[in-house]
């Protein structure tokens, strides 16, 4: 059974409160009704409407909030007008409705009392996500978590959990027909209009053709084997005390380590700073400032600066 291939279901509590975003697609209904069936009680349901789809996209929100109902559970229900953002703030489709989504997790966090949110990303999701930042130039082979902190543009901090990382979409989809039950179909998931769905569509079929293998696999296997990298470099890097008292980069301690570690460790201490976007350039150019005669600061995604001063790197907006 798929159920299986989720640990999570078996580990996390029940009693506790648990934000679900629920697009009305199959994964994500697929999940909430894996929660429900494993004695999940204490759930918020929470749907933002993008408003990119007409009436498609009103369908989907009654189709949430009545599927909500009938299992017993609390709907939160809102909008967004994801075009107007991004002539606000120039941004692709995908940026712009990202950033939406999490302000209003944040704001259900808020009124709920509630950080912790489950997400219905699956294994394709994970190929598409290493691949894309792969190809944006990206700094190692970044993956989704199953589990993360993320820091919203508003300040407010939620704790991610992906509990479907490990299942494909097709399972998904087989469970739900193999129980009779219900979801909405995005019909703009197969049109060439966003990066995400030339990636799935296109790119990675494609991939599975010319190598004869299965390229979905192959990425999701090699995100999970990263993870685990990175929890030898996190031991490292503690051991070493790249960190210091007041939270900066101890420049003496960074200046003693392998050019690989020192990468990584700028890159960390970014990441927890709410810096996005990372790139082998921005990290190589921050990677200059430990030379004395390199530069005092760098501009960073987003706004602020990374800073050296006093022998410490430290962000500063």
């Amino acid at each position: 059974m798929i159920e299986d291939q989720v640990p999570w279901l078996a580990a996390a509590s029940r009693r506790k409160r648990w934000l679900v975003g629920v697009s009305g697609g199959a994964d994500s209904v697929a999940l909430l009704h894996m929660l429900h069936g494993a004695g999940f009680r204490d759930l918020v349901v929470c749907h933002l409407d993008h408003r990119l789809r007409g009436c498609e996209s009103t369908g989907d929100a009654r189709f949430v909030a009545a599927l909500a109902k009938r299992l017993g559970y609390v709907a939160e229900i809102g909008k967004a007008d994801v075009a107007a953002l991004m002539k606000e703030n120039p941004a692709s489709m995908e940026t712009a409705a990202r950033h939406a989504r999490h302000e209003f997790f944040a704001r259900c966090a808020r009124k709920y009392r509630c950080k912790r949110l489950l997400l219905a990303h699956h294994a394709d999701d994970q190929a598409e996500t290493v691949l894309w930042n792969l190809l944006r130039g990206s700094h190692g082979l970044k993956g989704m978590r199953e589990r993360r902190a993320i820091l919203t543009a508003a300040g407010a901090e939620l704790e991610v959990h992906r509990p479907l990382l490990g299942t494909r979409h097709a399972g998904l989809v087989g469970w739900l027909e193999e129980r009779r039950l219900r979801w909405r179909e995005d019909a703009g998931n197969a049109e060439p209009l966003a990066v995400r769905n030339r990636l799935r569509n296109e790119a990675l079929p494609l991939l599975s053709e010319i190598s004869g293998r299965d390229a979905v696999a192959a990425f999701a296997r090699g995100a999970s084997d990263a993870v685990d990298q990175a929890a030898v470099v996190e031991w490292a890097l503690e051991r070493a005390g790249v960190m210091d008292p007041q939270g900066r980069l101890h420049l003496p301690v960074l200046r003693g380590l392998p050019r690989a570690l020192r990468q990584a460790a700028v890159a960390r201490y970014l990441e927890a700073a709410g810096v996005g976007g990372l790139s082998r350039e921005l990290l190589s150019r921050v990677l200059e400032m430990l030379d004395p005669a390199g530069p005092p600061a760098v501009n960073l995604p987003g706004g602020g600066s990374i800073r050296r001063r006093a022998g410490r790197l430290f962000v500063a907006h």
